[in-house]
């Protein structure tokens, strides 16, 4: 197994760790939790990058680096949403478009074809990973109380924190809709065959 598809199969078991820092009750587990999620996220950018330099592009990779995205994406907004950090509306919008364009791929996968993420894909991807971090870090945040501001400093943090909360949110789930429409749309063939 090459360097970048070890990377994809690294995330696995860093959402995997992710999980268990969110469900479990200790000092910092946001700030654990955070850093794990920045580290999956690192290594989502650092495994296309490594492949694509090193011309070690695989099907392996192909298959499994979009699957290592869902399972990170559908663990943190799952997670988010029991700590009042998400509406579970949102989480069950992001986690329905990935499993969509799983079962997709896996009838894809059925017809000797891999289906490759696509550009718009790669943003929506994006844009999670930094919805996701933006709530984390506000977790985070919440477990250092004397960091925390004071008076009209704290209304202004309040304020970034709910406002930039739902855009993030707003641009992510639009996102997420369109690219998952645009990618059924442009594989209806395989969906028509059926």
């Amino acid at each position: 197994m090459n360097l970048a598809n070890r990377l994809t199969v690294s995330r696995f078991f860093l959402s995997l760790a992710f999980v268990i820092a969110l469900s479990v009750e200790f000092p910092f587990r946001f700030t654990v939790a955070f850093v794990l999620f920045l580290v999956a996220g690192i290594t989502d950018y650092a495994d296309g990058e490594i492949a694509r330099r090193r011309h070690i592009e695989s099907d392996f990779g192909r298959l499994m680096d979009p699957l290592m995205d869902k399972i990170m994406m559908a663990a943190a907004f799952i997670c988010l949403v029991p700590l009042h950090a998400i509406p579970a509306w949102a989480a069950t919008v992001i986690v329905s478009r990935e499993f969509l364009i799983t079962g997709l791929r896996l009838l894809a996968a059925s017809k000797g074809r891999v289906l490759s993420a696509e550009k718009l894909g790669k943003h929506k991807t994006a844009w999670q990973i930094i919805t996701a971090i933006f709530f984390l870090l506000k977790l985070a945040a919440g477990e250092f109380n004397g960091l925390a501001a004071t008076g009209s400093a704290a209304n202004l943090y309040r304020l970034i924190g709910d406002w930039g909360g739902v855009f993030l949110l707003s641009v992510t789930v639009a996102l997420t809709v369109v690219s998952g429409a645009g990618y059924l749309w442009k594989n209806r063939a395989l969906i028509e065959q059926q």
